[in-house]
């Protein structure tokens, strides 16, 4: 008889910040939890019309999920307990998926998340590292520059902004805005 890994299996609080088709029954999730920080894990017949899982996951919901860790990880129950009211809709939690790294908790942002509608992506941005406090525009240095660039990771003014050719409206945060 061959050996076999031990399952690990986890239970934390989750905002669920992306959800991705795979297959034809199967999704994969984006999840922001409380203990690992950003996790993406697979949820086998989620499509399914039957699925339990299914109303417990869509973007914006925060759940009690439980995963395992076999081969990769696998969410296997859910339990919705509240959504999150997000003053610029979904778009915030796409990127917080493109800037959360993966597995690393990081309890300032969850709490400031928590905290809907208080917080702004200039103070997320400070926990993730990325302080625009100290930031200066990527082209000409300028002091406190507005919008962030996810792809690139840099700083631009109002003067210089994005290059229309190179920017993508999914990857620029204006720094002003509320969480």
């Amino acid at each position: 008889m061959g050996y076999t890994e031990p399952m690990q299996e986890y239970v934390t609080d989750a905002v669920v910040l992306k959800k991705n088709p795979l297959g034809d029954l199967d999704s994969r999730y984006t999840l922001f939890t409380k203990r690992f920080g950003k996790i993406v894990a697979k949820a086998k017949s989620s499509r399914k019309i039957t699925s339990k899982l299914a109303a417990h996951l869509e973007p914006g919901t925060m759940a009690k999920v439980r995963f395992i860790e076999t081969k990769g990880t696998q969410l296997i129950d859910a339990l919705k307990f509240s959504a999150l009211m997000l003053p610029h809709g979904l778009g915030d939690l796409d990127f917080l998926a493109q800037l959360l790294p993966d597995a690393e908790p990081e309890p300032a942002l969850w709490d400031l998340l928590m905290e809907t509608g208080r917080g702004s992506w200039a103070e997320a941005l400070a926990i993730l590292g990325w302080d625009p406090a100290d930031a200066a525009c990527a082209v000409c240095g300028a002091a406190k520059p507005p919008y962030f660039y996810i792809p690139r990771q840099e700083f631009y003014c109002r003067t210089h902004g994005m290059p229309a050719s190179k920017a993508r409206a999914d990857a620029v945060l204006s720094i002003d805005a509320r969480l």
